[in-house]
């Protein structure tokens, strides 16, 4: 009988991902300095190229200079506190980023570009990723597996293997309070947080 590891676990949850339709990437052929590279820099928690794509294909009237200003403000979202920057994130998630943009009359127009599609959940692009590092100031962490919505970190797992007796869901939950604590950058666009032992699973707000 073959040993049930974490890593089988993490894989089974990948497997389920691809059957709902999830494109899967191990971090480490998009990690910064590889051919296929999404990232500049372990610092760096969204996908910026997917983001930049989504908003222009979600606001195709949009002028340039507002597609542009609205991915700044989603990339530097900032909060007194990682709480605080989410509910910030959560407004222009659901809401749209508000933007502001000059006419060709010199006029100044606002308007509100979407992040998501959520009338057509296909027309975004949705990502899963194993093992994803992340490094901030000297802490480097590399959690399960990270959800990406249009190259936004949208959810976070962290797995256990129900077959070890000392790695509990209640030990995910304490990693995931880790996490919090030393990549919170991570979170600041976090959705829904999830932790399982193949056999028990619990989901969460941040």
């Amino acid at each position: 009988m073959t040993a049930i590891t974490e890593d089988t676990v993490e894989y089974a949850a990948v497997e389920w991902f691809e059957s709902l339709g999830y494109e899967y990437l191990d971090a480490r052929t998009i990690a910064p300095g590889e051919p296929n590279s999404e990232r500049d820099s372990f610092g760096d928690v969204a996908l910026e190229r997917r983001l930049h794509e989504a908003i222009a294909r979600l606001n195709p009237e949009a002028p340039t200079e507002a597609r542009e200003d609205a991915l700044r403000k989603v990339l530097r979202v900032e909060g007194p506190s990682l709480i605080a920057a989410n509910q910030i994130f959560h407004r222009m998630f659901s809401e749209g980023v508000e933007v502001e943009y000059r006419r060709s009359d010199g006029s100044i127009a606002g308007d509100r570009l979407r992040l998501v599609d959520f009338n057509y959940p296909d027309a975004n692009d949705w990502l899963v990723v194993n093992q994803f590092t992340v490094i901030e100031g000297q802490n480097n962490r590399r959690p399960d597996l990270v959800v990406f919505l249009n190259g936004l970190p949208i959810a976070v797992l962290e797995l256990k293997n129900a077959a070890n007796e000392n790695a509990s869901i209640r030990n995910a939950y304490k990693q995931l309070q880790t996490y919090k604590e030393q990549i919170k950058t991570l979170f600041r666009h976090n959705q829904i947080l999830v932790i399982s032992d193949g056999l028990q699973a619990r989901a969460g707000s941040l």
